[in-house]
């Protein structure tokens, strides 16, 4: 678990004024959307929180936060908490932030931070993206190649400006390509949302959600289930060599 944690984990944006709970905002018996009546979500502040398993077993949990900072400029957080099994014993912690520049049609990376806690174990890596220069760099825990300076394109994006933009970008049928650049490295992922919506269950509550699904990752598969009218996906799973991994499910959110 302690490896699997550290990939990228999607997630993603915006909020509700007042809290609220998951079943309060997708009743059962909505009907698939078609494509034209998709209504991606806004980026605003929100909190939202995971229940976590691994390998089909609870391990803990994950928080979201979205926070504006001011003018254009926003925060994305993401905080991964072993609390059972294997994990629990370990202490593991995850944190991730990145510091970002809403730019309307694209978001803009500007600093990363990656902590990580555990029984024995401590590191820490930040990055900036200097626009600039046109470089990015990492320093902290990491492998010499790794803090070597990388070459930026527009549009590259994060780990978890990933998250947000796919929230921002899916729309049924179409599909969503990224160049990933992020802890001294460069990756390009690429994503394809389904045609139309279906029912998901999560726990108890079931929502009309689109389903996003990375069609690139080779035996690692991302998907994601995105239901209008929620702030954050209601589900995240990650599968490796045909398994389900780690897998979040939505039991709150609110506006920041």
């Amino acid at each position: 678990m302690t490896l699997a944690f550290l990939k990228p984990v999607v997630l993603a944006s915006l909020l509700t004024t007042l809290p609220v709970v998951a079943q309060e905002t997708a009743p059962a018996t909505a009907a698939a959307l078609p494509p034209a009546e998709w209504d991606p979500p806004a980026l605003e502040p929100f909190v939202a929180t995971y229940q976590a398993f691994y390998k089909g077993k609870e391990a803990g949990d994950a928080t979201m936060r979205v926070v504006h900072d001011d003018g254009s400029r926003w925060r994305v957080d993401m905080a991964v908490r072993g609390r059972r099994g294997f994990a629990g014993v370990l202490g593991l912690n995850l944190e991730q932030s990145t510091v970002f520049d809403n730019q309307g049609t694209v978001y803009v990376p500007l600093s990363q931070s990656t902590v990580k806690k555990a029984l024995f174990l401590g590191k820490k890596v930040t990055g900036t993206y200097d626009w600039r220069d046109g470089t990015a760099q990492w320093h902290g825990d990491l492998k010499k190649e790794r803090q070597r300076p990388i070459p930026l394109r527009p549009g590259d994006q994060s780990a978890l400006l990933l998250n947000l933009s796919l929230m921002r970008d899916a729309r049924p049928g179409q599909p969503l390509r990224y160049r990933y650049v992020d802890v001294g490295r460069v990756r390009q992922y690429e994503y394809q949302a389904a045609t139309s919506t279906e029912t998901v269950q999560v726990g108890d509550l079931s929502y009309d959600a689109l389903r996003v699904y990375r069609t690139n990752g080779g035996n690692d598969e991302t998907i994601l289930w995105i239901a209008n009218g929620v702030p954050t996906p209601v589900r995240i799973l990650q599968r490796e060599d045909g398994e389900d991994a780690i897998d979040l499910r939505l039991t709150e959110y609110q506006g920041a």
